[in-house]
C-alpha cells in the first residue's frame, strides 16, 4: 500500500473519506505533528461530521503515542481551538473539521505554539512527509486525555471586544448555524446580551439534514432572507460549519458580500486604534484602502488564506485583517480568525452610530461596485491566467502578482488566481463607482475565461 498522503492543501489538510483521509493517515498525521513540533501539551476539538469522532481518536491516539498530552475540547468551533492555544499558551492545536465542504468530507486545520498558523510554507509540507515515511520513535511515556472546557473564558474573551454590551441595542437577529456547531456558542451569548435570536438549523447534526453550511452558495441563502423578512428582523448571521466565517445579511434580506464588511470592521478597529495596520486581501481591494485612509490607518496586502494572512498580520502587528471569503481575524484573538467578533462589532457600530446595517453599507457598494466572486473550472488555470494578462497587453494598468493576477486600471480593476482548497479559478471585479463598467468588464473576462473551459 502506498504512503503518499494527498489530503494536504496549502494550509490544511481536506479530503474524502475514507479513500483520502481515514483513521490511519489520522494516526500517522499526530504522530508526525508531535515529531515535527515536538509539543507537550495540544488541544484538539471537533466539528460535528459523522467521521469526526473516529477521525478525534486516532489523531489523539497519534499524539499520546508520541508522548503529547492532549487537551479534549469536545465538539466546538475551529476558533475554539484558536482560543484555547493562545489563551493556555499551549504548544500546539488541531480542529478536525472540513468546514464547508460535502458530507463526505472531513479535514485538520492546524496551529503551532501560541496559535501561530502552520502551512505549507512554515511546516505543514515537512509534517506530510513525516506522516508519509511512518517510521516514529516508541515512548517510553504516553501521553494523557485531558478533557477540558474553557467555554467561560472563551464568551468572556468574545464580550470583550464590546465597549459596553448594557448599551446594546436590543436587536432581532435571525441565527442560522446550518446544523453546524455555532449553535451551542449562540445559546451561552444569549445569556450575556439584550438580543432576540430567530434560531434556524439551530442543533448540531452531522447529517446536515438542510445541506451542507455553505452560505456563499447563493441557493442557501434564501432560508436565512426569508426568515429575516418573515419576523421583520433586524438583520441575519449565517455560518459556515466550523462557524470560523460569518455572513451577515441586511434588515432587507440582502446578503452583503463580505468585502464590505472587511471595510466596515477595518474603520471601526482604526477608530478605536488610530494609525495602526490592517490586512486585506488582493481580490478587491479599493474600498478598504479608502476605509483605511479615511480612518487615519494603513491597509496591508496579504496572499488570500488564513494562514498567509495571520503571518502577515504577526509580521506587521495588525490590529484586524479581513478576507472577502468573511475570515476575520484579530490581534488580540491570537492574530486569528473568529466568526462571533464580526457580529458582535457590527451591533455596536449599529448601536453606537444609529443605522441599519443596509445605511452602513450602502454607500460603500455605490462606491465600489462588485462583481462577486465569480468561480469557474478550468482545464489549465496557468494557462488561463496568462491568456487573460496578454489579452489586456500595451494598456495602461498596474500589475500586482501576489495571488494570482491583478490589475488595476484608472476606473476598474480585477484579480484571478486558482483557489487553494478546489479545483477553480476564481475571478473578482471591481470598479470606482460605475456599476454599468463593471458589468461590462465581468462579462468581457467572463466570455475571455470561458474560451478555456
Amino acid at each position: 500500500m502506498s504512503n503518499k498522503i494527498t489530503c494536504f492543501k496549502a494550509y490544511d489538510a481536506r479530503g474524502k473519506v475514507p479513500n483520502e483521509l481515514n483513521e490511519d493517515i489520522a494516526y500517522r498525521i499526530g504522530r508526525a505533528f508531535a515529531e515535527f513540533l515536538k509539543p507537550k501539551q495540544v488541544a484538539v476539538g471537533r466539528d460535528v461530521r459523522l467521521s469526526s469522532d473516529a477521525l478525534f481518536s486516532a489523531l489523539t491516539s497519534g499524539l499520546m503515542d508520541s508522548g503529547v498530552d492532549v487537551l479534549d475540547l469536545g465538539i466546538c468551533g475551529t476558533e475554539q481551538v484558536y482560543f484555547a492555544a493562545f489563551h493556555q499558551s499551549l504548544d500546539g492545536g488541531i480542529m478536525i473539521t472540513a468546514s464547508h465542504n460535502p458530507v463526505d468530507y472531513n479535514g485538520l486545520k492546524f496551529v503551532r505554539e501560541n496559535a501561530k498558523p502552520l502551512s505549507g510554507d512554515s511546516g505543514l509540507d515537512k509534517i506530510r512527509q513525516l506522516a508519509e515515511l511512518n517510521e516514529f520513535e516508541s515512548t517510553v511515556k504516553k501521553g494523557e486525555l485531558i478533557q477540558t472546557d474553557l467555554s467561560e473564558f472563551y464568551i468572556e474573551h468574545l464580550l470583550s471586544y464590546i465597549n459596553s454590551v448594557e448599551k446594546l441595542k436590543p436587536f432581532k437577529i435571525v441565527v442560522n448555524s446550518g446544523n453546524g456547531v455555532a449553535g451551542p456558542v449562540l445559546d451561552m451569548l444569549e445569556k450575556h446580551l439584550p438580543f432576540e435570536f430567530i434560531k434556524l438549523q439551530h442543533e448540531p447534526d452531522g447529517h446536515f439534514p438542510n445541506g451542507i453550511p455553505n452560505p456563499l452558495l447563493p441557493e442557501g441563502r434564501s432560508v436565512t432572507s426569508d426568515a429575516i423578512k418573515k419576523h421583520h428582523a433586524d438583520f441575519g448571521i449565517a455560518w459556515d460549519g466550523d462557524f470560523d466565517r460569518c455572513f451577515l445579511f441586511d434588515g432587507n434580506g440582502r446578503f452583503i458580500e463580505g468585502y464590505y464588511i472587511v471595510g466596515l470592521l477595518g474603520a471601526q478597529m482604526l477608530q478605536q486604534n488610530p494609525g495602526e495596520k490592517i490586512i486585506h486581501d488582493p481580490r478587491l481591494i479599493w474600498n478598504t484602502q479608502d476605509m483605511a485612509t479615511q480612518n487615519g490607518g494603513t491597509a496591508v496586502q496579504s496572499k488570500a488564506g488564513h494562514a498567509f494572512i495571520k503571518e502577515k498580520m504577526r509580521e506587521v502587528n495588525a490590529i484586524y485583517g479581513g478576507e472577502m471569503s468573511a475570515h476575520h481575524f484579530f490581534r488580540e484573538f491570537g492574530y486569528c480568525d473568529s466568526g462571533m467578533i464580526p457580529w458582535l462589532l457590527i451591533t455596536e457600530m449599529m448601536t453606537n452610530q444609529n443605522k441599519s446595517l443596509a445605511q452602513l453599507v450602502d454607500e460603500r457598494i455605490i462606491a465600489y461596485p462588485v462583481s462577486g466572486e465569480i468561480n469557474m473550472t478550468v482545464s489549465d488555470s496557468t494557462e488561463v491566467i496568462n491568456s487573460v494578462k496578454s489579452y489586456f497587453e500595451g494598456q495602461d494598468y498596474q500589475f500586482d502578482d501576489t495571488d494570482g493576477i491583478g490589475l488595476s486600471f484608472e476606473t476598474w480593476r480585477f484579480n484571478i488566481r486558482s483557489s487553494n482548497t478546489e479545483p477553480l479559478l476564481r475571478l473578482n471585479v471591481e470598479s470606482r463607482g460605475d456599476i454599468q463598467l463593471m458589468e461590462e468588464k465581468r462579462d468581457l473576462l467572463i466570455s475571455l475565461i470561458k474560451q478555456y473551459c
